[in-house]
């Protein structure tokens, strides 16, 4: 049996319990108030995507030692910022590695620790700041016939799955890793920009009835992509991220994006 290759859990389990530097030193005296980036995925969309209150973005990148993310997906990523995203005093980058922490397969409860304890970037009183953690693990919640690649889980928090990633790709018949972590890491983000109807409001009904949160559309980034076993392999197979389409970008327009 096929396995269905899973890009999303929009992080509903917080209600339980979400230009480039390396080694950034750790600095913890300009956070406001840490309490401000554990809210529920895509409350702090406007605050993304506007200049109202933030006026730069910086996004601390966590790996495991041995898994970090490439850097053709990392800056396909800030570019994809770029284009959605109103910050005129910058995005950056800072960007270390972790020792594994052991603990794979991961629940949720274990990826919200694991942030709680390595975090050092939160919102200060102008700029927003976003965790990415690749781990060196699968989610627990993968089957025989299903893996999770990414999970949204805080306003501004989200998991990539990078074993996964690096298991399912540069490959024979297998997608590029650089395209399938790019897919992955910007439809996890925009659900942390509010896409599907998850923050940011709907301008048009495009969401997918039957997968809620989803755009309906096939061809859009947003689009629930794990029905098939080859559906997020169709989906880099032109050699490029899909992107999202023109009723996602409105409804991000209409929340104060690009």
């Amino acid at each position: 049996m096929k396995k269905v290759l899973t890009l999303l859990t929009i992080g509903l389990f917080l209600s339980v319990a979400s230009c480039s530097k390396e080694d950034d030193p750790i600095d913890n005296s300009v956070a406001v108030n840490p309490i401000t980036n554990k809210q529920q995925t895509g409350s702090s969309s406007n605050d993304l995507l506007s200049d109202k209150k933030f006026k730069s973005m910086v996004i601390e990148i966590v790996y495991v030692a041995g898994f970090e993310p490439s850097s053709t997906a990392i800056n396909n990523f800030v570019n994809f910022l770029t284009a959605r995203t109103y910050k005129p005093n910058g995005i950056s980058v800072i960007k270390r590695s972790i020792p594994p922490p052991g603990n794979s397969p991961y629940t949720n409860e274990e990826i919200v620790s694991i942030e709680d304890a390595n975090r050092t970037k939160y919102n200060t009183s102008d700029q927003i700041a976003v965790w990415a953690f690749f781990v060196d693990g699968k989610s627990s919640k993968d089957t025989d016939t299903s893996v999770i690649l990414g999970t949204a889980y805080r306003n501004t928090s989200f998991v990539i799955y990078e074993q996964t990633i690096q298991n399912l790709s540069n490959s024979p018949f297998e997608p590029n890793r650089s395209l399938l972590e790019t897919t992955v890491i910007t439809h996890e983000f925009g659900h942390i920009l509010g896409l599907t109807n998850l923050g940011t409001a709907l301008q048009s009904n495009h969401e997918d009835a039957a997968h809620p949160k989803h755009c309906i559309e096939k061809t859009c980034l947003m689009y629930w992509s794990s029905e098939t076993g080859a559906g997020i392999s169709n989906m880099v197979s032109a050699g490029a991220a899909p992107q999202l389409d023109s009723q996602c970008i409105a409804d991000l327009r209409a929340n104060g994006g690009k």
